[in-house]
């Protein structure tokens, strides 16, 4: 049977969440969890792959994004919040707990589900971005640094600068997106190359530039990288980021000590009993997990790990989707057996 994609929302008193979902209503349950700056739509090689394979695959527009609740202040995208929004999805989805996968912000949102709410999750994947059991916050990643690529009296925060420019320069940051969505779309969205491994992220130096793009104020117009997207696909990102602007997308950069609140409030630790994947984007310069000490904290605290390694740049779901998918597949098989309807 070809399953469709089909579009839905889950609406309570506190948030709508519209998502994707693909499969039997009643298949194993997995849910995909996009990032920054993303769509439930950024899993389209992923819901129609584990609806095929037996799978009601669901991918929500995660809060402030696509047609799902774009709320109005900063402190509306604590990481407390959206864990909540995921919560509130899975019970309108009539499910006790799925599997959950995240990529770049959504990885920090499935791990923190699974610090908070081990009951609701079977098992958690996630894509470029490492467990840190006391937040994902600025003051827990700057100690991870790696020296020989950033040092300190150049790099003080190393590739996490960026984060540092969200928090003091909001406005000016999220009008630079905005000033173009198509371009800034192309700008973002570039497959990885060999040769930045050991070089310095832009993102290093993202305040001493004056910004993202610099004194220009705005995304330059860079050829579409077809490694990535589409024609196709950059219209579904430009339509819903010009629609909904960045204020919502750049918001959850804006709760560092409220996150790390959460996370210290997490049972156990914040250990993760439950089975874990990890992808190491080989070529990912900002979230660089396979030279750096950056995943270190996530080896320490999970009893149940699998790490395996890519060779793609950051948006590895898009760009390598047969190399993701196959990964994924082969750990559920051997993690979760019995959930195979095949």
């Amino acid at each position: 049977m070809i399953f469709p994609v089909t579009e839905h929302l889950a609406t309570t008193a506190r948030h709508t969440s519209a998502y994707l979902s693909c499969g039997a209503d009643d298949a194993p349950l997995i849910v995909f969890v996009h990032g920054w700056p993303e769509l439930s739509y950024s899993w389209r090689h992923q819901l129609r792959c584990f609806a095929d394979l037996g799978f009601r695959a669901v991918a929500p527009d995660m809060r402030g994004y696509g047609r799902s609740t774009v709320h109005p202040k900063l402190e509306d995208y604590t990481m407390e919040a959206i864990v909540g929004d995921m919560v509130d999805l899975l019970d309108a989805l009539g499910r006790e707990s799925a599997v959950w996968v995240g990529h770049d912000w959504g990885a920090p949102v499935v791990w923190s589900l699974v610090q908070h709410h081990a009951a609701r999750v079977d098992g958690v994947a996630n894509l470029c971005v490492p467990y840190h059991p006391n937040g994902n916050a600025i003051q827990n990643l700057i100690p991870l640094v790696d020296r020989n690529v950033y040092p300190i009296d150049k790099y003080p925060v190393g590739q996490w600068d960026y984060h540092l420019y969200y928090e003091e320069s909001f406005d000016a940051a999220s009008a630079a997106f905005e000033a173009d969505p198509a371009a800034t779309v192309k700008a973002l969205f570039r497959r990885g190359h060999p040769g930045s491994r050991g070089k310095p992220a832009p993102t290093a130096a993202i305040r001493r530039n004056g910004g993202w793009f610099g004194k220009a104020g705005r995304a330059p117009d860079l050829p579409l990288d077809t490694a990535i997207l589409s024609e196709e696909d950059l219209r579904h990102y430009t339509e819903a980021l010009g629609r909904n602007g960045f204020f919502g997308p750049d918001a959850w950069y804006m709760n560092a000590a409220a996150n790390v609140d959460y996370a210290q409030r997490a049972p156990n630790g914040g250990r993760i009993a439950r089975p874990v994947l990890f992808f190491h984007a080989l070529y990912d310069v900002i979230c660089e997990t396979v030279d750096s000490s950056l995943a270190e904290p996530m080896r320490r605290s999970c009893d149940d790990l699998t790490e395996l390694t890519l060779p793609t740049g950051h948006w590895m779901a898009q760009e390598r989707p047969e190399l993701v998918n196959a990964g994924l597949a082969r750990w559920l098989a051997q993690k979760f057996p019995t959930r195979w309807r095949i």
